[in-house]
């Protein structure tokens, strides 16, 4: 049975992939502070495969432990986001690069890792030039740039699979409503009205489901898609903010 490490684990992303997870008969270990969410997790607590650990991933001893003790490597444990990232800049420092610097150096030949990060790494794209992963990574915000270096940092190791993501929208058991999609359904629907700034900025998407169904698909075709980093979103889903304003509104 494959033993899966999930840091943040109690997170937006991490509760829907540890729910999976879990459904699909693997061990699961999560580590979160619970600092945004104490009960995103709490039907699994019945699960013989789930364990709980309230714990900081910038923790030495206990990372050192887990890392040991787990065959895959999933870090999802970060301040998320600009604005976040910019009211707290040493802990999104500590938390976001050096928290996997330091998990990196306790890594043997036998983990597998699977990095997440965000595809604001490219900065602000050319007009009608998307982004490949061999474009240039440009990222204008802390969080962007501390989220770009842990990657080349997890990526130095040939046992990794690194995932840009676009701009994730969907329920979760952590349920974020300042995400575009997700915000502008839930004042849509709260306010009966939606003002926009900068209707032509245009945007990725991508399901968290898909998400969480890329994460499987790596775990299982681990060997065949290691030592690669790819841009995970919807091509369909290029929108500008006034084209997805208009598709909330004919649901």
């Amino acid at each position: 049975m494959k033993k899966i490490l999930v840091t943040g684990g109690a997170g937006y992303i991490g509760s829907k992939l540890v729910n999976k997870l879990i459904e699909l008969n693997y061990k699961v270990t999560v580590i979160d502070t619970l600092k945004f969410s104490s009960n995103s997790l709490n039907h699994l607590f019945g699960n013989d495969n789930f364990k709980f650990i309230k714990g900081d991933v910038r923790n030495y001893k206990l990372i050192k432990n887990l890392i040991n003790k787990n065959e895959y490597i999933i870090p999802l444990a970060a301040l998320v986001g600009a604005p976040i990232c910019e009211k707290n800049k040493k802990e999104a420092i500590s938390t976001n690069l050096e928290s996997i610097k330091m998990m990196m150096k306790f890594v043997s030949k036998k983990n597998k890792i699977i990095y997440l990060t965000t595809n604001s790494g490219y900065g602000v794209g050319e007009k009608n030039k998307y982004c490949t992963e061999e474009s240039p990574l440009n990222p204008i915000s802390l969080y962007g740039r501390t989220k770009v270096e842990a990657e080349k940092v997890v990526m130095k190791n040939k046992n990794s699979v690194g995932f840009r993501l676009a701009t994730v929208f969907g329920y979760s058991y952590r349920m974020r409503t300042d995400l575009l999609v997700n915000n502008f359904v839930f004042k849509s629907i709260k306010e009966k009205k939606l003002v926009i700034y900068e209707p032509n900025f245009r945007r990725n998407f991508i399901h968290i489901d898909d998400v969480v169904n890329a994460i499987i698909y790596s775990i299982k075709n681990f060997n065949n898609l290691k030592s690669n980093v790819y841009n995970l979103g919807l091509s369909s889903a290029n929108l500008t903010k006034y084209v997805l304003a208009k598709k909330i509104q004919k649901k």
